[in-house]
């Protein structure tokens, strides 16, 4: 017997033999798109029937990334992110830190 003819213990995990998911009826409640230097990003407020949620997607010369932040978590998002704001206004930049002189 070849070793990788051996049964796994895992069973067969084979990813193809699954059933393709069904598509999710979402409702789009806003959009709102921010260009910043060579980058794109799209908030898109939905909701389906597991509750609303926001996507953000970014779209680097037609590369997308998207991330979900389900609706109860926006408030600790955006708490993050106002002290992530807060922070980078705070830092010393590198133009200014005399790195270069």
């Amino acid at each position: 017997m070849i070793s990788n003819e051996r049964p796994s213990p895992y069973g067969n995990r084979s990813h193809g033999s699954h059933a393709p998911k069904q598509p999710v009826n979402e409702d789009t409640l806003a959009t709102e798109k921010v260009q910043i230097e060579r980058k794109s990003f799209v908030f898109t407020l939905k909701e389906n029937p597991r509750g609303r949620f926001l996507r953000i997607t970014e779209d680097v010369g037609g590369r997308r990334d998207t991330i979900i932040i389900p609706a109860p978590g926006l408030q600790d998002f955006l708490r993050v992110l106002e002290a992530m704001v807060q922070a980078s206004g705070d830092a010393p930049s590198a133009e200014g830190s005399g790195a270069g002189a």
